[in-house]
């Protein structure tokens, strides 16, 4: 029983890393004011981009950083669009991920079949992997999952601890009176655009470089989607993001456990469809008897500002 627990958990914990870190970006980007929608198209890039520099020099390190940055400047060309040129929000981000989704396709054709430059498989921390059941489910797990260990709190402190978070979340609030205190909000929410697309940029890597090491063709399969829904579960608050993120890796969890113990007490097609029925009842949740929550929105999200007026 404490083996099939574990297995569970195991599976659960990975399967969340990559909604978890693409959340906490986006979190930030949203606190700020600024909605992206290329969530999915970002976490494509980055995969892409891990999996070919990891190919290209087999460094995990250069595979990593090189996501993470693909994944940023997928972000910035939203943030010209959006803050630059206060295009609509929500058609700039659609149009970021059909553009990621497109460029992986084309791009990604040598990669497919080709043998993984770059695995980074779970690495136990010594002393607390040996704790029962605790230790083989979260500390049996690779770097990356330590990774958002470690920047769920940071995020939680950047965000309510900080004058720096408290800019960020004023933009996001009023961005008129932001700029009337004498900040910059083009570069405020610049930075925190570029924060988002970091985070799915190291999602996209956590799944090309650890979870399912090599390229596949939209090997997202949605994730982006139920990271943009979890920001809106959570409240906009990363602690709570953790319990979004979990709750749709135990699902995922579930199909892989019933499909390696040979039961099919629920058709397959249903189990794969669990975590995104999940996200959408969340999000029906939220704008129908989630008052409260909606309200934890910030007051300017999505709104372009324009300092002539």
């Amino acid at each position: 029983m404490i083996e099939e627990l574990a297995f569970i958990g195991q599976i659960a914990v990975k399967s969340s890393i990559a909604v978890l870190l693409a959340t906490l970006g986006e979190i930030i980007a949203e606190r700020s004011g600024v909605l992206n929608l290329g969530v999915e198209g970002m976490m494509l890039t980055g995969a892409l981009a891990g999996a070919a520099v990891g190919v290209a020099t087999g460094n995990p390190v250069a595979a990593t950083v090189a996501a993470a940055l693909a994944g940023g400047l997928l972000a910035l060309v939203h943030g010209f669009f959006s803050i630059s040129l206060r295009v609509n929000q929500v058609l700039s981000g659609l149009a970021l991920t059909i553009l990621g989704l497109g460029l992986t396709s084309f791009l990604g054709r040598p990669l497919i079949g080709t043998r993984p430059g770059v695995r980074l498989a779970p690495w136990p921390i010594p002393g607390l992997a040996e704790i029962p059941l605790i230790g083989d489910i979260f500390f049996r797990q690779s770097v990356l999952a330590y990774l958002a260990y470690i920047l769920v709190p940071l995020c939680w402190v950047l965000l309510y601890r900080t004058r720096t978070g408290l800019k960020i979340r004023a933009a996001g609030e009023d961005a008129a009176a932001v700029d009337a205190a004498g900040i910059n909000v083009f570069r405020l929410r610049y930075l925190c655009t570029l924060a988002g697309g970091l985070g799915a940029g190291l999602a996209g890597a956590y799944l090309s470089l650890a979870y399912t090491p090599g390229w596949k063709e939209s090997m997202t399969g949605g994730q982006g989607w139920v990271a943009i829904a979890m920001v809106i579960f959570a409240g906009w608050n990363p602690l709570k993001a953790v319990i979004g993120a979990f709750l749709f890796g135990g699902l995922t969890a579930l199909q892989f456990y019933f499909q390696a113990i040979g039961i099919e007490l629920i058709p397959a097609y249903i189990l794969r469809m669990l975590p995104y029925v999940l996200t959408i009842a969340v999000m029906v949740l939220v704008n129908t008897g989630g008052g409260r929550r909606r309200g934890a929105s910030p007051a300017a999200l999505g709104v372009a500002f324009n300092r002539e007026g």
